[in-house]
């Protein structure tokens, strides 16, 4: 499997499988499906409230806990310090592991600084492999590493044909630090699977639309983390890095961008306000 080096050089795989929005009643399922299609990284979080399903399948799998690539992420509504040491010793113990591959801030909102300092400090005793952050803009993300001592790793960001996040892929790069698609199907939104351009590159390659999204995002150094709970869609997905497209179609892809997201918009105040106060446990 190809993979990516990180810039405390861990190195993880350039694909893997989400669990967002999979009910924890099948999550189990689904990441030991994952796991026998080939995939080694699997992304879930606190806010998913599957991660003992992920645990259960990852200890269920035959794997060696060194060959599975674990993310999950904090919730801003424990980003205080001390909060982001008792949530952490929270993910551990429903994960059932010793340690985190990658652990990220989920949102940039709150106290976002205390919370990446208790992260520096897991990073230090070895509970976490490498630190990063979700969503956060440009320069949100270089005030933080500015400030502090660790720089993210990775920066977890919406990125599909219509929102392609082409200056944060141009700053990351430029930091060395790595650029992690969500929602790389942009969730079905634009009738995506459906788009002519999309279909007659998939056309010219003999492949299915997710398979050029997923590869269009690997030639521009997107890590992708596609969801789906079922087989055929896994093995589908998995198998998108076997061709290569060419200039022109990655020029004619490139002409989709819309510059903003259609899933919403973290620009508007009741989004903000939402995210910011929304707890996920007492």
């Amino acid at each position: 499997m190809k993979e990516v080096c990180l810039n405390n050089g861990v190195h993880m795989p350039a694909i893997g499988f989400g669990v967002y929005q999979i009910p924890n009643s099948e999550t189990e399922e689904a990441v030991t499906n994952a796991l026998e299609v080939g995939y080694r990284l699997i992304d879930t979080a606190a806010s998913y409230f599957n991660e003992r399903e992920v645990g259960q399948a990852v200890r269920q799998s035959g794997l060696k806990r060194e060959e599975i690539f674990i993310t999950s992420k904090l919730w801003v509504q424990d980003y205080e310090y001390e909060d982001a040491l008792r949530a952490f010793d929270r993910s551990l113990n429903n994960l059932g592991v010793d340690y985190i591959d990658l652990y990220l801030l989920h949102k940039p909102y709150g106290n976002y600084y205390a919370a990446w300092r208790a992260l520096e400090k897991l990073h230090k005793e070895g509970l976490i492999r490498a630190i990063g952050v979700t969503s956060f803009s440009n320069e949100r993300l270089q005030d933080l590493f500015l400030h502090n001592e660790i720089k993210p790793a990775i920066n977890q960001l919406e990125t599909h044909p219509f929102f392609q996040q082409k200056a944060a892929n141009d700053f990351l790069r430029s930091e060395g630090i790595v650029h992690q698609a969500w929602a790389p199907f942009a969730e079905g939104k634009n009738d995506i699977f459906n788009h002519p351009v999309l279909k007659k590159i998939a056309e010219n390659h003999d492949k299915t639309v997710a398979n050029v999204i997923l590869r269009w995002l690997n030639q521009r150094n997107v890590v992708v983390i596609p969801k789906s709970t079922k087989k055929s869609r896994m093995i589908e997905n998995f198998n998108s890095f076997d061709f290569t497209l060419t200039d022109n179609e990655m020029d004619l892809i490139a002409q989709l961008d819309t510059g903003k997201s259609p899933i919403y918009d973290d620009q508007d105040l009741a989004v903000t306000k939402f995210i910011g106060l929304h707890k996920i446990h007492d």
